[in-house]
């Protein structure tokens, strides 16, 4: 019965994603951790595959309309995918089993990655909530030659995204998004797409690392919450012509919000 709610919440995520570009991954790692019983470590792991994909499908709608921006996604890319795969492949294995007790609260490795998660959780949720438009010149139309590049602060946007993705495997559309509209000058409908590149991009990277570390993989789960996921953004893009989703955002902002604060509550008092 877990397995079912576990695809069910597959197809929600994938619809979230397709009807307001973003956010529904974030559901990913609680849906694996709480309903699928399926550790933190390998859930994060999963979860870079799972949001791979899916963001690669995203992406694709978004070449069929010419608005990606390869260059701005290489730039962006490169830092991005070396701190990924460094940090799944060297940094999470490092962390210890057991970190820390402070009178009885005991921080461990997964308890760690589930506080890290459940904070990005809340972060994402204000910036949906917030209902905020970071308009460009030329917002509707993309060319190519009005962008503009700040390469030390997209090296270190890069790293950061990277770092996060590689702990809580995250895709971080929320903070790649802003960078390509302020720092790039990407109109936001090209800056959503070329943000799903990157994500499947350097999601896909992540995963890779992990498979370097010997990780075991229940492929037959993972390919079929992938499925279902892939089946609900093709419904959700079908869908977002006739549904704006500047109205649907907050709302979903405000669930992942108190989501984000039910997982903090658990973790650090219902261990």
């Amino acid at each position: 019965m877990a397995v079912v709610i576990g695809f069910i919440f597959a197809l929600l995520i994938g619809l979230s994603l397709g009807i307001i570009g973003g956010g529904g991954s974030i559901l990913t790692v609680p849906v694996l951790v709480y309903i699928m019983g399926i550790n933190p470590v390998n859930s994060t792991a999963y979860s870079l595959f799972i949001v791979g994909i899916t963001a690669l499908a995203g992406a694709y709608s978004y070449f069929k309309k010419k608005m990606l921006c390869y260059r701005a996604a290489i730039v962006f890319s490169i830092p991005s995918f070396i701190a990924v795969f460094y940090t799944r492949h060297y940094l999470v294995p490092l962390i210890p089993a057991h970190i820390a007790d402070f009178s009885g609260l005991i921080i461990t490795k997964e308890a760690l990655i589930m506080l890290l998660f459940a904070l990005m959780m809340i972060v994402s949720a204000f910036s949906m909530i917030r209902r905020q438009t970071m308009a460009s010149p030329h917002d509707e139309v993309f060319r190519p030659e009005q962008i503009r590049f700040n390469y030390p602060l997209i090296a270190v946007e890069g790293i950061v995204v990277g770092v996060l993705t590689g702990l809580v495997g995250a895709g971080g559309g929320f903070l790649i998004i802003p960078a390509l509209v302020l720092l790039v000058g990407l109109p936001m409908k090209a800056a959503v797409g070329t943000s799903l590149l990157i994500i499947a991009a350097k999601s896909l990277i992540g995963f890779a690392g992990d498979l370097q570390t010997g990780m075991q993989i229940d492929w037959t789960l993972l390919l079929s919450f992938s499925f279902f996921a892939l089946i609900g953004i093709a419904i959700g893009i079908y869908y977002s012509r006739n549904i704006k989703s500047e109205k649907l955002k907050p709302a979903f902002g405000w669930f992942t919000l108190i989501l984000g604060f039910l997982i903090l509550i658990k973790e650090l008092f219902f261990q």
